[in-house]
């Protein structure tokens, strides 16, 4: 290892983008831990990953930014993590980087003192995207750092002085978080976003110390890569459903008005040509994605504008689609623009189809340990083509994504409700009416609607613990209301058995029953007639959802 002179003074363009992907690998090296911190032990550890993808949209954008200038390499990071956020502490984390960039633009390089400003700024923005923010999380441990650090060192100190001691008051703070936060103290762990923050820092740390971290090491997903089957197309194949055409076009002062570059006439073309269109401008930077039979149209007809960041242009037959919206090969029409449309998310293909029925326009395939990104949201308030764009998140840790896509995007006007669970999402949608014609009206009945929502839930655990009095054991069933839990047993029917007697099921009058992927057929059966003897007035309905994480999800209203 060949360790760099501590006296430092300035970081530049180059130096920042080796730190950012020192921090990535070494989040990455620690992904799992960060994961098992969660204080929750049913299967959703996914803080880790979420920041990790989060930083994994920055590096995809960092590494076309031309310019070596810090300003510009901070701020191409900062507008990648945007897109790419997932989870409420992956939107925290990408906050954290846009202030960073905000507090160094205009800068070619920055000092120990602009540095302590920029991170500052990072911490007011962090601050500001979350409603109601939580003291003894990431983003104490963001805030605390910085502040004791900058009062600590001087600005005449050199940048790896100062990034050591800014990692030893983030290792301090995060160390106190338990105190701050009685979930954790009870659950007897730190923070796992601030864990996860720590890592980033002192991934920072190794590059300033000079040790070298492989780009495509950093960038490697931590999903295993789809394979194409090229034998879907030979040479007796007639092409008959076209490209997937996707770019980052930088737009050029040379080539056009960068002001005043309508989005809208881009859109336009691009409907001559091909549809399933996605434009949408971040910056100076358009992102593109048309299904064509002609790419090479709109390669021409964008390079009028500027210049590629990137292309990939893909046989649509070759390509594994994982989504329910991508299911079949036909080619999809845009859709006309309407007054009012319905953005859901929901993981399993039968919520997934209950969710349709119920008149959601567009669902994004995620939840627990699957949050979408903000790029996601993007996605579908595009091809839902709405003036107004109602969203119910459904999962605590999606309604941030959703609201950063919201402030991104300019076409619609985006009401996102925040539903914290499917059971809430449910109820709202099942009170879905346009016919009031008044948007604030509509988004006011679906918050309303989902007030009195109780929904239980059993998974598994993955740890043992102890929560609200009640013992946890590994691999046994919880049950449990959003961060509740109320009973563990070995079995799952006897945890959703028991669950029901703990949220008053005798006082209620209609349950819905949702069944997960691993839920038997005499498992329900079992469920069934303990419902009928137990609770004989009860009226209740069954969704097969096929849902991953959650055995059971009990919609009580």
């Amino acid at each position: 290892m060949t360790l760099v002179s501590t006296e430092r003074k300035m970081i530049d363009g180059e130096l920042f983008v080796k730190m950012v992907l020192g921090g990535a690998k070494n989040l990455q090296d620690n992904l799992q831990e960060v994961n098992d911190l969660n204080v929750f032990p049913i299967p959703d550890g996914d803080t880790g990953e979420n920041m990790y993808l989060t930083l994994q949209g920055g590096l995809e954008r960092l590494k076309s930014e031309q310019s070596p200038l810090l300003c510009d390499k901070a701020c191409a990071m900062a507008q990648g993590m945007l897109l790419g956020a997932r989870g409420n502490s992956g939107v925290i984390l990408s906050q954290l980087f846009y202030g960073l960039s905000e507090g160094l633009l205009g800068l070619e390089t920055a000092d120990v003192r602009q540095l302590g400003s920029a991170l500052k700024q990072g911490v007011r923005c962090a601050y500001g995207a979350v409603a109601h923010p939580v003291e003894g999380t990431i983003l104490t441990v963001a805030r605390e750092a910085v502040e004791n650090a900058c009062a600590k060192f001087g600005h005449d100190v050199g940048v790896e002085e100062f990034f050591s001691g800014y990692l030893s008051e983030m290792q301090a703070s995060l160390e106190k978080t338990p105190n701050l936060l009685a979930v954790l103290k009870e659950a007897g762990v730190i923070d796992s976003g601030g864990a996860g923050l720590v890592y980033i820092t002192e991934g920072f740390c190794k590059a300033l110390g000079g040790e070298e971290t492989e780009h495509e090491l950093a960038l490697s997903s931590v999903h295993s890569a789809k394979t194409l089957d090229l034998s879907k197309f030979n040479e007796n194949s007639v092409m008959e459903f076209g490209y997937c055409t996707e770019l980052l076009l930088q737009l050029q002062h040379c080539k056009t008005d960068v002001e005043h570059f309508s989005v809208e006439e881009l859109i336009a073309f691009l409907e001559s040509v091909g549809d399933s269109i996605v434009a949408f401008r971040t910056g100076t930077v358009i992102k593109i994605h048309v299904h064509t039979m002609e790419p090479w149209k709109v390669l021409q007809h964008c390079q009028q504008f500027g210049e590629f960041l990137t292309v990939k242009i893909e046989n649509m037959t070759l390509q594994h689609n994982e989504t329910t919206e991508r299911k079949t090969t036909f080619k999809k029409v845009k859709r006309a623009r309407r007054k009012y449309a319905t953005v859901v998310v929901a993981s399993g293909e039968g919520l997934i189809a209950t969710f349709k029925e119920m008149g959601a326009d567009y669902v994004i395939a995620g939840g627990q340990t699957n949050n979408p990104s903000a790029e996601n949201f993007l996605t579908a308030f595009d091809e839902v083509n709405a003036d107004h764009v109602f969203v119910l998140p459904n999962n605590g840790n999606v309604v941030m994504a959703a609201k950063q896509a919201a402030n991104i995007y300019e076409d619609s006007q985006i009401h996102v409700i925040e539903s914290k669970n499917v059971g809430q999402g449910y109820s709202a949608l099942s009170m879905l009416d346009y016919g009031s014609d008044d948007p604030e009206t509509i988004e006011e009945i679906l918050t309303e609607s989902m007030q009195d929502t109780i929904t239980g839930m059993v998974a598994r655990s993955v740890r043992d613990t102890e929560l609200n009095g009640v013992e946890v054991k590994k691999d046994c069933y919880m049950g449990f209301t959003d961060h509740t839990i109320y009973v563990c047993e070995k079995s799952k029917i006897e945890a959703v058995c028991t669950l029901t007697e703990k949220l008053g099921m005798k006082e209620k009058e209609f349950l819905i029953a949702v069944y997960g992927k691993t839920v038997t057929d005499e498992e329900k059966a079992q469920f069934n007639a303990y419902m009928g003897t137990t609770y004989p007035s009860v009226e209740v309905y069954e969704i097969e959802g096929g849902q991953d994480v959650y055995d059971f999800l009990l919609i009580i209203e």
